[in-house]
C-alpha cells in the first residue's frame, strides 16, 4: 500500500493514541469507539509496512518508527492546517494576490486610496497596481496579466466584464490668452476651429468618440495637430499654446496655471468602469470592488 494512503485523519488517530498511551482514553478523547480506533491504527501500520505500537495486554508503546511519526504527525498536521486555512482564505478572498490596472486620469478620484482600504481590510491580499490606457489594460485583462482594471470610456471586448461605477462631465481647456478664456462656460462647438491636442487614436475608439463627442456638429470634427500619452502632457501643451482640448473633468485637477478650464454646455459624459474577466467571479474581486466603493 502506497504511504499517501495515509490521510489526516489516521494521523489525528495515532497522535491520540501516541500521546495517551492507551486506545482507551484516545478513543474517548475522539469520540469514536475504541474497536474503531484500533481499525485506524492496524490500517496505517499497513499503508506503512511498520509498527508503531508495541502492544501487550498491560500496556501500549511507541516503536522507534513511531517515535519519529509522533514529532512529524504534529508537523505534518499544523502544515495541512495551514494550507486548508490559506485554501479557504483565497476562496473567501482574504488573501491571495490581485493585479490591478488602472487609468492615470482616475487617479484624482482615489484609486491608491482604494488599495489601501482594501489592504487594511485583507492584510493578506497582495495587491499590484499596472497603470496604462484603457484600451492596452482591456488586452492585459482578456490575457490574464490583470485580475480587474479601472477603466475609462472602454471599447466593448470580448470576454471582458464591464461595471460603471461612475460617470462625470467633461471641461474644456485652453490656454491662459485664449479668446474664451475670460467666459464661465461654452459649447464644445465653439472650439471646433481650433487646432486640437488629444490622445492618439489607439487610446480606445469610444474613448475619443466620448471626448470629441461635445465638439461635434454638422458632422464636422476637430482637427487633432498635436498628440500625447497623458492628460498631465496634453494640459501643458495646450498650456503652452499648441492647441485646446476636452477633457474628463477629474482628468484637469493637476492642470498648470497656464491653463483656463471652462465648463461645458451639454449632456456628454465620460464613465469608469471596473473590467474584469467576463468568466472571473473569485470572492477577491467582489471584495476589492466592494472595499473600493
Amino acid at each position: 500500500m502506497d504511504h499517501l494512503d495515509v490521510d489526516l485523519r489516521q494521523l489525528r488517530a495515532f497522535l491520540a493514541v501516541a500521546d495517551a498511551l492507551h486506545f482507551g482514553r484516545a478513543a474517548e478523547a475522539l469520540h469514536i469507539a475504541q474497536p474503531a480506533l484500533s481499525q485506524q491504527i492496524r490500517r496505517t501500520e499497513r499503508a506503512l509496512g511498520v509498527d508503531l505500537f508495541a502492544r501487550t495486554s498491560r500496556s501500549v508503546a511507541l516503536t522507534p518508527a513511531g517515535r519519529v511519526l509522533q514529532g512529524r504527525a504534529r508537523s505534518l498536521l499544523a502544515q495541512a492546517e495551514r494550507d486548508l486555512d490559506e485554501a479557504v482564505r483565497v476562496g473567501r478572498g482574504e488573501a491571495g494576490r490581485l493585479d490591478v490596472g488602472f487609468v492615470v486620469s482616475a487617479l484624482p478620484l482615489g484609486p491608491i486610496e482604494r488599495v489601501q482600504r482594501f489592504r487594511e481590510r485583507h492584510p493578506l491580499v497582495r495587491v499590484e497596481l499596472t497603470e496604462g490606457y484603457t484600451s492596452r489594460l482591456l488586452a492585459r485583462i482578456v490575457r490574464g496579466e490583470l485580475d480587474l482594471a479601472i477603466v475609462r470610456d472602454p471599447d466593448p471586448t470580448e470576454g471582458v466584464r464591464l461595471r460603471p461605477f461612475r460617470s462625470e462631465p467633461f471641461v474644456a481647456a485652453v490656454p491662459l490668452g485664449h479668446r474664451f478664456a475670460h467666459r464661465t462656460s461654452i459649447a464644445g462647438w465653439e472650439l471646433l476651429d481650433d487646432p486640437f491636442v488629444f490622445f492618439p487614436a489607439e487610446a480606445g475608439a469610444v474613448a475619443t468618440e466620448r471626448n470629441l463627442a461635445p465638439v461635434v456638429r454638422d458632422g464636422r470634427v476637430p482637427e487633432v495637430v498635436q498628440e500625447a500619452t497623458t492628460w498631465a502632457t496634453v494640459l501643458h501643451l495646450v498650456g503652452a499654446g499648441l492647441g485646446v482640448t476636452v477633457a474628463p473633468a477629474s482628468a484637469t485637477l493637476a492642470a498648470p496655471e497656464t491653463v483656463v478650464l471652462l465648463p461645458l454646455t451639454g449632456e456628454h459624459r465620460s464613465e469608469l468602469c471596473w473590467a474584469a474577466r467576463a468568466d472571473d467571479d473569485r470572492e477577491i474581486l467582489r471584495n476589492f470592488v466592494a472595499a473600493a466603493d
